[in-house]
């Protein structure tokens, strides 16, 4: 920072103006700097700052699971927001989230000097896992059983089912079938219970949910045992993967979507647009979990605040061509 300082002709506090992007510097001043700092190449030694500041500006993510649209996403998200607020962001990602694995990455993370932790905690075994987070240091839990003691971000899973649920209805269907998501995982709570809910509400029939386990393979098996019912003219995949297989084997036995069964998902994956046909999906807003992530953990930071929020983002929902009006009994 001397020898930018040198070679731009201003102070060394002139330089760390610049680089915090303090405002109370003049144009030409700001760019001659900037131009030394390019011919010289110069880069900040973060761990000396940390060592000045306190603070090393990386904040830890534990993950699980990333192959899978969700946790993929969430991270995603999350990085961002962070690279937004100034932060950079050392991932974690797990096999399982048993509660030695997860407290020997957040053991990993502390000892990385981090400055909060974000746990993408999909599973309710995951719950005491959190117990492992250092009562001192800034957290937050996106999906995580809502405890007293960690903050938790997560979307609305209950009212996205909901919404798929009540679409259906609404089109005319007597009842809505359901392939669930894999047992243990929160999002499958959720939208069990969304469209549980939304059915008995409407003071409809609640036929036997089929399990799934977030595959396009678990759809298609589903679909093919949904295409063998009779009377059978709704359906609600907990994601966007087991509609597809769904979609797949109504295909293959005949069965014309939304002409005979009318097929919705969730998440609203790239592809989901293009399925055959488009298909009708509850959306999620991966960048407002990772920018309300970032903001917990920023105001943990800033003010030494205990971890006690519960922020919830609610869902979206896309109508493509994969739903229509039931089909009118002669």
């Amino acid at each position: 920072m001397a020898d930018v300082a040198r070679e731009a002709g201003v102070s060394h506090q002139t330089v760390s103006r610049v680089l915090n992007d303090h405002p109370n510097v003049r144009p030409d001043t700001r760019a001659r700097v900037e131009e030394a700092i390019t011919r010289l190449g110069y880069r900040r030694n973060l761990a000396a700052r940390a060592l000045v500041t306190k603070r090393s500006r990386m904040l830890g993510v534990v993950s699980f699971d990333t192959t899978l649209y969700g946790p993929a996403s969430t991270i995603y998200g999350i990085e961002q927001a962070a690279r937004t607020a100034g932060y950079f962001v050392s991932i974690v990602s797990l096999k399982t989230l048993d509660v030695d694995s997860v407290r020997d990455a957040i053991d990993y993370l502390s000892e990385q000097g981090v400055d909060g932790i974000v746990v993408v905690a999909p599973r309710r075994s995951a719950g005491p896992a959190l117990e492992s987070l250092p009562s001192g240091t800034p957290a937050v839990a996106v999906e995580g059983v809502h405890r007293t003691d960690v903050s938790v971000v997560c979307i609305d899973q209950a009212e996205g089912a909901r919404l798929a649920t009540r679409h259906l209805l609404e089109l005319g269907h007597e009842t809505v079938h359901h392939v669930t998501g894999p047992p243990d995982w929160l999002e499958t709570e959720g939208r069990l219970e969304g469209w549980r809910s939304a059915l008995e509400e409407a003071g409809r029939p609640v036929p036997e949910p089929l399990a799934g386990d977030w595959s396009p393979r678990a759809g298609y098996e589903a679909g093919r045992s949904l295409a063998a019912m009779a009377g059978v003219t709704a359906v609600f995949a907990a994601n966007d993967q087991m509609a597809l297989g769904v979609l797949r084997a109504l295909s293959e036995e005949g069965v014309k979507v939304p002409d005979q069964i009318s097929v919705v998902g969730f998440d609203d994956i790239p592809e989901s647009a293009f399925f055959s046909p488009p298909l009708t999906t509850v959306r999620q807003d991966f960048d407002q979990v990772g920018r309300h992530c970032i903001e917990v953990l920023l105001r943990q930071i800033e003010s030494g605040a205990g971890r006690c929020e519960r922020l919830v983002v609610p869902p979206g929902f896309v109508v493509r061509s994969s739903t229509a009006a039931a089909a009118r009994v002669p």
